[in-house]
């Protein structure tokens, strides 16, 4: 027997990018023809696609960790490196995509629908990227930045017209099998269908399709029975069938009372008080079901309902009763709003934005937060002075500095950007006039030496030698005069 799951916890994980090349061209005759080091290659990204050959969620229930292709690093001689494949996972016509707090992310519906849940990293750029004109051959090269790592619940929601709902044993599968071209399993005993069976109808020149939703009892809203587990089923369903047996030998049980039961759960369950519904009296065949069935029906048309008393087995009373579902799926397809092809919206940067905002936490530091500063940090290689350098510089013409002076940091503040921490020294990065000099190495981190210069001890020691004016001894020119 097929295992159906219509509900997945997916970890994914996108390619991170390569880092960036640090070299420098040499050849016979040119020991040094300048930096050629290539850049890194963008990490592959993870996609969900409908496809409609793809029913259920039951290959990532086996394999919940997707992992995409990593960007490869980059090369001397000016070779970037490969970008990593992107991943592209098949789902079903109906899957919703959500957080594990329950935010939702994406409803697909639609064949070929796409939506990408997790995008790869940019890769680094090489120290040939980095070149300019005051520095002509960079001793560093950018990290390649951490492709997306999250957790999503995929969850499968059937996208049928109609929904059959009511009691185990009620006769909907073997409604919809002898309706449709369905086969679901068939049997006399309670629970026998555990996954929810969708088939296609045709009346005439309308074509819909209708969805078999697993046995529901009272409570299953707060997870009694199967009902909790598919309930999402018949959300999408713009109309609802309530499938009743008129012929049940269980005490207590009447159609009224299955029909109210169904009802109250449907109504604790939510959002399904709009669609339209139906009444079905099946197993009519049996003298005492339809006796029965005589008994309830002006009392079910008192409440509104329109009501078919059919028999599956004898396909009495189907014709009228899928010629009653095909005119209210029209209907309800009528009153649907027209979908329009997607826009392409484009939302300019305004004038005034910064890219970045600064907030003071609890212990006194300062948190910047922007995709600009956080994505250059995480490209940095703080094992390099250089590039921590050329970091100071980017955040410095960024307008950070001016803005964390505005915001009351003060010299040796913490400052904290993505997962780095610093403390601040404004007086450090001038930025704007500062000439490189040798590669790897930035002179605005060097630490002041404490020991003084040869010239400043020679200064001291000429004035150790250098006697005071008043120890001086003066000298008589005439020593025989008083």
């Amino acid at each position: 027997m097929t295992t159906f799951v219509d509900r997945v916890v997916l970890h994914l994980q996108a390619g991170d990018g390569g880092h960036g090349c640090v070299s420098i061209h040499r050849e016979k005759f040119k020991p040094f023809g300048g930096p050629d080091g290539g850049n890194g290659g963008h990490g592959g990204s993870v996609s969900l696609v409908v496809d409609p050959q793809v029913h259920t969620l039951l290959d990532f229930h086996f394999r919940p960790r997707v992992k995409a292709e990593n960007g490869r690093g980059g090369a001397g001689s000016n070779r970037d490196g490969a970008n990593g494949t992107d991943l592209v996972l098949k789902v079903p016509n109906g899957t919703v995509v959500s957080s594990l707090e329950g935010e939702l992310l994406a409803d697909l519906v639609g064949t070929g629908t796409t939506f990408e849940v997790a995008r790869g990293g940019r890769g680094g750029r090489g120290n040939a990227s980095l070149a300019n004109a005051k520095r002509k051959a960079p001793g560093f090269a950018e990290l390649g930045e951490p492709g997306d790592h999250l957790d999503v619940v995929l969850e499968l929601k059937s996208v049928a017209d109609v929904g059959l709902v009511g009691f185990p044993s009620a006769g909907k599968s073997s409604l919809i099998s002898v309706i449709s071209a369905a086969k679901p399993k068939i049997a006399d005993y309670p629970f026998t269908t555990l996954v929810p069976n969708l088939g296609v109808v045709r009346a005439d020149e309308h074509t819909f399709t209708v969805a078999d939703v697993p046995g529901l009892i009272p409570g299953a809203a707060t997870g009694k029975g199967l009902g909790l587990e598919f309930l999402r089923h018949i959300e999408r369903c713009s109309v609802l069938v309530h499938v009743v047996d008129a012929a049940t030998l269980e005490p207590g049980r009447d159609p009224l009372a299955d029909i109210d039961a169904i009802e109250a759960e449907l109504a604790a369950y939510g959002g399904l008080a709009d669609r339209p519904r139906l009444v079905v009296l099946n197993k009519v065949d049996v003298p005492d079901g339809r006796d029965l069935a005589d008994i309830v029906r002006p009392d079910l048309e008192a409440r509104g309902y329109r009501v078919f008393e059919v028999s599956a087995a004898t396909r009495e009373g189907l014709r009228e009763m899928t010629y009653a579902m095909a005119e209210l799926v029209e209907q309800s397809r009528a009153a649907a709003p027209v979908l329009e092809p997607t826009r392409i919206v484009i939302r300019p940067v305004a004038v005034d934005d910064a890219g970045f905002t600064i907030e003071q936490d609890s212990d006194g530091g300062y948190v910047v937060r922007g995709v600009r500063p956080e994505r250059w940090v995480r490209q940095t290689n703080f094992d390099n002075d250089e590039a921590v350098g050329y970091l100071a510089d980017r955040l410095a013409r960024l307008g950070v500095e001016e803005k964390l002076a505005k915001a009351g940091a003060e010299p040796g503040s913490l400052v904290r950007i993505g997962e780095r921490e610093f403390d601040w020294q404004p007086t450090l990065y001038a930025g704007a006039d500062y000439v490189p000099g040798s590669r790897g190495t930035d002179t605005r981190l060097e630490e002041k030496p404490t020991r003084a210069t040869a010239a400043e001890r020679l200064a001291a020691r000429k004035a150790r030698r250098q006697r005071p004016a008043d120890e001086v001894e003066t000298v008589d020119p005439d020593p025989d005069t008083e």
